[in-house]
């Protein structure tokens, strides 16, 4: 009795598990704030590998300071748009794109 509770039990974690959305291709609305955040937490993790890459070793100070001028300049750009977004008071409007 035992083993059939079980098998039963594994059979039903399994179709919870796999058992395919009604429609796999929606997705989440995501605000454009929402992916602005997402892309300056992104350009910071770079900037900190970077960073340590640099202390290894793995780049030349010329090079380390083309991609770090890069992403400082990307970071600017993306908190810019997040502080007009702020000033309009768009964190509400979800982006089509």
């Amino acid at each position: 009795m035992g083993m059939i509770a079980g098998v039963a039990l594994t059979i039903a974690i399994f179709i919870y598990m796999f058992w395919p959305e009604r429609n796999p291709f929606v997705q989440a609305d995501k605000t454009r704030a929402d992916y602005l955040r997402e892309r300056k937490d992104a350009i910071y993790e770079n900037l900190r590998d970077l960073n340590f890459e640099y202390r290894a070793g793995k780049f030349t100070e010329q090079d380390y300071q083309e991609q770090r001028t890069g992403l400082e300049d990307e970071a600017a750009r993306v908190i810019a748009e997040l502080e007009s977004l702020e000033r309009r008071g768009e964190f509400g409007r979800r982006s089509r794109a």
